[in-house]
């Protein structure tokens, strides 16, 4: 179920612990503060709720940043539904919001909208005008009004603190493993498919175009992916990500090509998840060229994915 600040919730909502952040990503620091509000929950009997910044407060205060989402909010909804929270709720953050002083913003959001009985948060979560609110705030307002609080720690894994920034980092190198490994699955796009110049189906490879949209920009080149379909099955296959220097002019796109599949996909909303990176973007000397390339970068990726590489 999707809530919104800006519309009542439902009574049946009301009386909820939420676990509260911005959870780009939802990565295993994420999971442990939505975790721990889900057990809450359970325990007293009451529901869960995830709240989740939307735009991310980074696009209010720097519209010009570059794109930089790890996922969407249909792919946060369907993450925290997995994980077990009886709803999410979207928090619109606009400068209404921003110039909202801490302890308002409890009382307002929290108390009044929510009607919440407690919250969870990260250690390091702040929120309120100028960022001056902070765990110890929210528990000491929320007190005032029954609302209990509590924190969750970093997450470390393979001795680093997990974190949406050094999922970033990794993905712009082409480190789909560790980008893996700290968000517990692989990295990936979610969109329509949208028609193209034709060009893989003219060479034998056809491709699923897809815009990035407010995604990161993984480091670009080719990959060893999987691609999810509307009906459920996922599918092998490689892809290619950025400005196709082959092509004039240059446009950003992301092309996977599924292996052995050959269904209409246009319009339809898949979700590609990058396994392996193969090698960078290049251009080739002709399209003979380019064309026996992909055959080897088929063969490579069809190998990793069946794990025989």
């Amino acid at each position: 179920m999707r809530l919104d600040n800006l519309h009542p919730i439902p009574e049946s909502m009301r009386g909820a612990i939420v676990a509260l952040g911005n959870f780009d990503g939802f990565h295993q620091g994420h999971q442990a503060v939505v975790g721990e509000a889900i057990r809450w929950a359970r325990a007293e009997g009451r529901r869960a709720i995830v709240a989740t910044f939307d735009p991310h407060p980074v696009r209010l205060f720097q519209p010009d940043a570059a794109p930089f989402r790890l996922t969407t909010l249909d792919q946060r909804e369907d993450l925290f539904a997995a994980a077990g929270a009886d709803a999410m709720l979207v928090l619109h953050f606009d400068r209404a919001m921003a110039t909202m002083g801490a302890a308002e913003w409890v009382e307002k959001e929290l108390v009044g909208h929510l009607g919440a009985a407690g919250v969870v948060t990260g250690q390091d979560f702040t929120f309120g005008k100028g960022r001056s609110g902070n765990p110890q705030i929210l528990s000491e307002v929320g007190a005032r009004f029954g609302l209990s609080g509590r924190t969750v720690g970093p997450v470390s894994n393979a001795g680093e603190i997990v974190s949406s920034s050094r999922i970033r980092d990794a993905l712009k190198v082409g480190d789909c493993e560790t980008a893996a490994r700290l968000l517990t699955r692989p990295f990936a796009i979610r969109g329509p498919v949208q028609h193209g110049d034709k060009l893989g189906r003219q060479i034998g490879f056809p491709t699923a175009n897809m815009d990035l949209g407010s995604y990161l920009r993984p480091h670009y080149g080719v990959y060893a992916v999987t691609a999810r379909l509307p009906d459920g099955r996922e599918l092998p296959g490689a892809a290619n990500l950025g400005v196709r220097p082959q092509i004039d002019p240059p446009k950003e796109l992301l092309e996977p090509h599924l292996f052995d599949f050959s269904e209409d996909l246009y319009g339809q909303e898949i979700e590609v998840a990058f396994h392996h990176f193969l090698r960078p973007e290049g251009k080739f000397a002709s399209l003979d060229a380019l064309k026996a390339q992909i055959g080897v970068d088929c063969e490579q990726a069809r190998n990793l994915l069946a794990g025989t590489a």
